[in-house]
Parts: structure tokens; sequence; C-alpha cells
């Protein structure tokens, strides 16, 4: 049980290492793209960096953050872990990703490491996720919105597809709000930013 313990505690450590990884400002720096964080919405996430930079360095950026929270969740299921293991490494990344060891104050609002976490260990659930976020998105333009609405949504859906995910998805949607306070607050007032 001990080694159990101890192989939890090393892969939630090395799942928050990758989370901390800074997908945009690497895409940002090696296509001499202004720092996102310095640039927009301030966020460094791909939703800024389509904003700043380019397609394809968002495509990039989208790649890197989403592959986080897939790779935290895998590497957990390749070594048998239990599905509580791979939550939590999962929110590991998430919470890397949110809250770097880099520099906690400029981490990214999660939503793509989240949509990595929800395809490693639910491809369907995600796929449902995904298709609230696009519809929201599609008819609003704000990418905020729709990650907020999908946020809020990931509970109940979750509890309606994958029941034992419903507690990691109460946590992933409550980070996910607690990272688009202001952007609420933008919406109410009419001023978030359209893509």
């Amino acid at each position: 049980m001990a080694h159990i313990d101890q192989l939890t505690i090393l892969l939630v450590l090395l799942a928050y290492l990758a989370g901390s990884l800074p997908s945009a400002i690497l895409v940002c720096n090696s296509m001499g793209i202004a720092d996102p964080r310095q640039q927009g919405s301030g966020n460094p996430g791909a939703s800024n960096v389509l904003r700043i930079g380019n397609r394809r360095a968002a495509a990039y950026t989208l790649l890197g953050d989403t592959g986080k929270g897939l790779a935290a969740v895998m590497v957990a299921r390749w070594l048998n872990q239990s599905i509580d293991i791979q939550s939590l490494c999962g929110l590991a990344a998430l919470c890397g990703h949110m809250f770097p060891c880099f520099n906690w104050r400029h981490g990214g609002k999660g939503v793509a490491t989240g949509l990595g976490v929800a395809l490693a260990i639910s491809w369907p659930l995600a796929l449902v996720l995904l298709l609230c976020w696009a519809l929201v998105m599609a008819f609003s333009r704000i990418a905020s919105l729709a990650s907020i609405s999908t946020a809020i949504l990931a509970p109940a859906l979750s509890w309606m597809i994958s029941p034992e995910l419903t507690l990691l998805y109460c946590a992933i949607g409550a980070l996910l709000l607690s990272r688009h306070w202001k952007n609420v607050h933008r919406l109410v007032r009419g001023e978030e930013l359209k893509l």
C-alpha cells in the first residue's frame, strides 16, 4: 500500500508540473508573437492567442493545453491506477494550468486542459461537452460564454452519461467558473470580447 501511495503522490505531482507548462507562452515565444499575458484579454490560452496571433499559433496552444490534461490521465491509466487516481491526476494537471508553479497568478482558464482530461477519462461525455461548447460559441461568438455554459452543464451531463465521474465534473466545473468570474462581470455589462 505504501508503494501505491508513493506512486500516487508522484503521479499527481508530475501531473501538476505538466499542467504548469505554459503552452501559450512557449508557442508565442517560438513564433515571435507578443506575450499573450500582455495582449488581448491577458489570458494565456488558445482563444487569446487566436485574438492576438494567428490560427496556427492558437491551434498549437490548444493542442498543448489539451495534451497536458490528456497525458496526465493516460499515464495513470497505463500504470493501472484506479479511476479515482486518474481523476485526481486530471485535476492536478488542471490546477497546474490554472495556478502554475512558475507564476501562479498568470495561469489559464483551464478549458482546453479540462477538455483533455475529459477526452481521456470519458470520450463520450467529452464529445457531448464539446458539442455544448460549440453550439453556444456558434450562436454567441463569445468563447467565455461557451465555456461558462459548459462548465455549468458539466455535472448534470456527467450524472446522465458517466455517473461515476459526477464528483470530478463538479470539481472541474467549479474550478472553471472560479477562473471566469471577471468574464461574467464583462458579460453582464456587455463588454466581453467576441472572436
